[in-house]
């Protein structure tokens, strides 16, 4: 059996302390140009290897990412996840999945406990002073917070909502109304709004329908749109969730889609092109997204300087896309 190369004996070929050969491994720019030349040479002829565990152990780092979403059961999150997984798994990182709204009070001491190295958040509704306690790299995805001490990535969400309400005006709709995400939440808040202007802007009559992004709303919503008197010909869905609740709801109704009524939604998740109809909605660029704040996350658990600009994360945001299916069509008669 060979003798297992320990770290004394990079130390005593290199004529130097093993403290040293230890900075010189870990934190190579605390050690002097000849002197890390001499460790490294007495490394490759020894063969020793670095116990990565080990060394992560003493600098307290988990070597993962922490993904803290609202709700893991909405598949708007799929994409991301998975993108995540795969750009970490290249860097030899695993990936820590969490849903921040049953984190309760455990919240506050992430980045102090050593549970992960960086956090990608899609939850803007935390509260400031526990988020920017964190004491580790941080990117907010899709939802964002002003207040929070981070860059964000995401689509330009108002530029969405008038791109789809466009869309509908484009078709003949003149009475729109929109099924508005949770109060509270920015991305409903910025789609409602959005909603309102463009009405305000392009002239005709706005309804709001209040819900959230859930499959259940959607359907309630429904239901309330076929009890109006006179209904509006399009919906517009803050998610696409919602909008296939709507869907189904109507088609439970006897009400044809888009014949009676044009449905929007919002996301582009995967069921959105095999639903019947399939669904006109906004894209959002979940697997970019995913990839492109991993790569953040790594450069700056690397301490490359240069990461925020490189990835251009938060200005401008990511133009929208209008993918066009069959639930939209033009008004006739």
């Amino acid at each position: 059996m060979s003798k297992r190369i320990r770290i004394k004996d990079v130390a005593t070929l290199a004529g130097v302390s093993t403290a040293t050969v230890s900075r010189a491994l870990s934190t190579p720019e605390s050690v002097g140009p000849a002197t890390r030349e001499k460790v490294m040479e007495a490394v490759k002829q020894t063969g020793y290897r670095i116990n990565a565990a080990a060394r992560d152990l003493r600098q307290r780092r988990s070597r993962s990412i922490l993904i803290l979403a609202p709700n893991l059961s909405n598949t708007f999150f799929s994409q991301i996840f998975a993108a995540v997984q795969d750009e970490a798994s290249k860097a030899g990182l695993t990936v820590q999945i969490s849903d921040s709204r049953i984190e309760g009070d455990r919240l506050v001491s992430l980045g102090h406990d050593g549970r992960a190295d960086g956090i990608i958040l899609l939850d803007g509704s935390l509260p400031a002073e526990v988020v920017n306690g964190w004491q580790v790299p941080l990117v907010q995805v899709s939802e964002w917070n002003d207040a929070y001490d981070a860059p964000r990535l995401g689509i330009d969400n108002r530029a969405a909502t008038q791109l789809a309400v466009a869309h509908l005006l484009d078709l003949g709709h003149r009475a729109i109304a929109h099924v508005s995400g949770p109060a509270g939440n920015v991305l409903a808040e910025t789609r409602r709004r959005a909603f309102l202007d463009a009405a305000a802007e392009r002239g005709f009559d706005p309804l709001v329908f209040d819900a959230d992004f859930t499959l259940a709303a959607g359907a309630q919503a429904a239901r309330d749109w076929a009890a109006l008197h006179t209904r509006p010909t399009a919906v517009f869905c803050a998610s696409d969730e919602c909008a296939l609740g709507f869907m189904s709801q109507c088609a439970h109704l006897g009400v044809h889609v888009p014949r009676d009524v044009s449905v929007m939604g919002f996301d582009d998740i995967d069921f959105a092109d095999h639903f019947v109809p399939s669904l006109t909605t906004i894209h959002q660029p979940r697997n970019k997204m995913g990839r492109a704040a991993t790569r953040y996350l790594i450069e700056r658990m690397t301490g490359a300087d240069s990461a925020p600009s490189a990835l251009d994360l938060t200005d401008p945001p990511i133009a929208p896309t209008l993918i066009e299916r069959s639930s939209t069509r033009a008004v006739t008669g």
